[in-house]
């Protein structure tokens, strides 16, 4: 049986100014980190993100297979360059009178759990969503993948369960100039914070390479 339910977005803190977190569009050349960003995931963090039990070999396959061309693929990273957020935007086929759409997947390291990752990445797959024409965002989990969960229902999407699965779908309006500006503004943000990042990481390292103790300059 279908449980079928909406809610609205919920509205910020209007007295609490927050600084937006940084995420950039990841290409071919992020293939390494991607993949260490999922061998860190443990066996229940992989069930929730793939659906089911996924060993390394598994998700080593699905990282050589992914289309930097096709899909699109977001990342947070932190101090150290290493991804702890991650968005996988894969368009799903056009279909006649359908409308084009999109699925999302997330996955978050668990040092960088409630610290609104989800929720950036989610905004951010959305507004480039709208600004290449998709119509429809879908989200398919495990029905007890709370944490997806309230994402999606704190997005407004409208959730559907059944047999142990749960379907989520916003549907997104046209892109406007302020989608187009608000995108652009972002991966600046983003490659600006992953500039300053790379500039302290090898600022750090030849520090302790000048002190002799090249061990710790990783």
């Amino acid at each position: 049986m279908h449980n079928k339910f909406s809610k609205s977005r919920l509205p910020g803190n209007p007295h609490v100014a927050r600084i937006p977190v940084p995420v950039r569009e990841l290409h071919a050349g992020h293939r390494a980190a991607i993949l260490e960003h999922f061998l860190q995931l443990n066996d229940d963090d992989r069930r929730l993100r793939f659906g089911t039990h996924t060993p390394d070999e598994v998700i080593e396959r699905y990282v050589e297979g992914l289309d930097f061309n096709q899909d699109t693929i977001f990342g947070i990273f932190d101090a150290q360059l290493n991804i702890v957020g991650l968005a996988h935007l894969a368009y799903l086929p056009v279909f006649k009178s359908k409308a084009r759409a999109a699925e999302f997947g997330v996955s978050v390291l668990a040092e960088g759990r409630a610290q609104g990752f989800g929720t950036a990445l989610l905004g951010r797959a959305a507004v480039h969503s709208r600004n290449t024409r998709i119509e429809t965002l879908f989200v398919h989990c495990l029905a007890n993948n709370k944490a997806m969960m309230h994402l999606a229902q704190k997005a407004g999407m409208s959730v559907e369960y059944a047999y142990g699965d749960a379907d989520a779908y916003l549907k997104l309006p046209p892109a406007n100039s302020s989608t187009i500006v608000e995108e652009a503004a972002n991966e600046q943000w983003a490659d600006f914070d992953y500039a300053v990042k790379a500039n302290l990481k090898r600022s750090h390292a030849a520090w302790w390479w000048f002190l002799g103790r090249p061990a710790l300059a990783s």
